[in-house]
């Protein structure tokens, strides 16, 4: 990378490794990460009506494997079915974010002063594109920096684009990359938006949001970070 843009522009965002969650159940011995736990865990109750599953704060192995199925599917670890504090963390989230409808920027923390901008709310884990107080497109759920790799809060503006970007520090593809704060950029990712922990400080999105993103914003366009994300 010649110029100064790109050798700013390293991908701190792109994934990295799931922190591995130890769980210690029953008698002091935590079962395989294979198996599927017995165990009621202390969100089973929550965990069972987020899964419509019978509400009885009972491990069934039907239970069982609708929570382990889950856990697969964003990448939870361990995905032995037991209902503890970061399956509950992830579907809380889902919850919250269904619940912001069409109306992302409702308390007014996203400038309408700017025309076309790219938000990112940390605390909610979502990002929307307006112009002015119209809603152009989202929000969508969005993976951004975990703890000791926070996406950095503020105004920025877009400063460069690559849509076949290869991380120089990973080595691993970043398509659609918008770079709007040193290394941190927009970009899509082949994995769950709610994957904890989390990124290394990019916003992460789907593949189909980032070809989005990437048609819909240029050079020069502004983004606003505000929030926080939990467990930063």
């Amino acid at each position: 990378m010649g110029d100064i843009r790109r050798r700013g522009a390293i991908a701190l965002g792109i994934t990295g490794l799931v922190a591995p969650l130890t769980l210690v159940l029953g008698g002091g011995q935590a079962q395989a990460a294979t198996s599927c736990t017995t165990q009621a865990g202390p969100y089973q109750k929550q965990v069972e009506k987020f899964l419509g599953r019978p509400v009885d704060g009972k491990q069934s192995a039907a239970d069982c494997k609708a929570i382990k199925a889950f856990q697969t599917k964003h990448g939870i670890t361990p995905n032995i079915g037991y209902a503890g504090s970061v399956t509950w963390g992830v579907m809380d989230l889902m919850n919250k974010q269904k619940a912001v409808g069409n109306k992302p920027n409702a308390a007014g923390k996203c400038p309408t002063n700017k025309g076309r901008i790219a938000c990112v709310n940390l605390t909610l884990q979502i990002s929307w594109i307006q112009d002015g107080s119209r809603l152009v497109y989202g929000p969508v759920p969005v993976r951004t920096g975990r703890n000791g790799y926070e996406t950095r809060t503020g105004l920025k503006k877009i400063y460069w684009r690559d849509i076949d970007h290869v991380s120089n520090i990973y080595n691993v593809p970043m398509p659609y990359s918008q770079f709007f704060d040193g290394g941190q950029a927009f970009h899509s990712v082949n994995l769950s938006m709610w994957n904890p922990p989390g990124s290394h400080g990019c916003v992460n999105m789907t593949p189909a949001t980032a070809k989005k993103y990437w048609s819909l914003l240029k050079n020069g366009d502004d983004v606003f970070v505000y929030g926080r994300k939990l467990g930063t």
